[in-house]
């Protein structure tokens, strides 16, 4: 069941990168995420008193909230670098790059989370890899000359999801995932409206187009149902195999940006994209 919730985590991943493309085209990335933040923070909390999980907030050990205290500040790092990689970058360039969180994840589950490593699993990691590569020097060319520094942005995105995914491995352990999520947004949601002041883009808010606002709140219902469906996964099954999982969200990305951004893949990108694919599932034998 747990690999279900995975493939849900991706479906509903892509669809997040897509309208948050479409809802920070004027407006600040900064303010956009912590305008997000609040409809996350609103669905994720609703899941916990509709499932009635709220009756185990209190048990929650001190050891545990510090794992998912530290996970809602890698993702809020996260979260403030890729949608500022995605107003700086095409969705085609950005995305690639986030992915390559995937092998650095791998090797933190087997480092720090004694998850075993086999043959399978590693030949994955060697084809995700690969697959990364070739996408993102192929975006990274093509990229010279463009506006704006996205790339280092992209990179600070797949650093920080790697910390999230292992943080939050060791944070859902005996607590309910639906209460850890709305634990660690709440820890988002102070971190990005605290950046929001903290670079004096309050008024911003006031400049945020009607349309654009549509497609944050939507991107922000999307993010939700990803991270329900993440963390259910994250408790039950490797988060050497659902982190993998959740990155072929690139496949949604990639075709919807296709068609809504009229984004294409080279043909070295492509193969990068294939093999990235392909990794993943070899993955999922291992």
């Amino acid at each position: 069941m747990w690999i279900l919730f995975a493939f849900g985590s991706a479906l509903f991943a892509g669809l997040t990168t897509i309208l948050a493309k479409c809802g920070v085209r004027r407006t600040d990335s900064t303010v956009a995420t912590a305008i997000r933040t609040i409809i996350v923070l609103a669905f994720s909390w609703g899941m916990v008193f509709l499932t009635g999980a709220q009756s185990g907030l209190g048990a929650v050990e001190g050891r545990t909230l510090a794992y998912l205290l530290l996970s809602g500040l890698a993702t809020g790092a996260s979260w403030l670098c890729y949608f500022k990689a995605l107003q700086l970058g095409d969705v085609n360039k950005v995305t690639p790059v986030d992915k390559s969180s995937t092998v650095l994840t791998i090797l933190l589950a087997f480092v720090l989370l004694r998850e075993p490593v086999s043959v399978y699993k590693a030949l994955g990691v060697l084809c995700v890899g690969a697959g990364v590569c070739l996408m993102i020097e192929t975006k990274a060319g093509e990229a010279r000359g463009a506006s704006g520094p996205w790339l280092p942005f992209a990179l600070g995105s797949a650093l920080f999801a790697s910390l999230t995914a292992i943080l939050g491995k060791l944070g859902v352990a005996g607590v309910d995932s639906n209460l850890a999520s709305a634990i660690r947004t709440g820890v988002v949601l102070v971190m990005a409206w605290a950046m929001v002041f903290l670079t004096g883009k309050t008024a911003a808010l006031k400049a945020v187009p009607k349309s654009e606002l549509g497609f944050i709140c939507l991107s922000g219902l999307a993010t939700g149902a990803s991270w329900l469906c993440y963390y259910r996964a994250l408790q039950d099954g490797p988060a050497s195999v659902v982190v993998p999982i959740d990155k072929l969200s690139v496949l949604v990305t990639v075709a919807f940006s296709a068609l809504f951004f009229h984004e294409r893949l080279s043909r070295r990108g492509a193969l990068g994209l294939a093999l990235l694919t392909g990794g993943t599932l070899i993955m999922l034998r291992g």
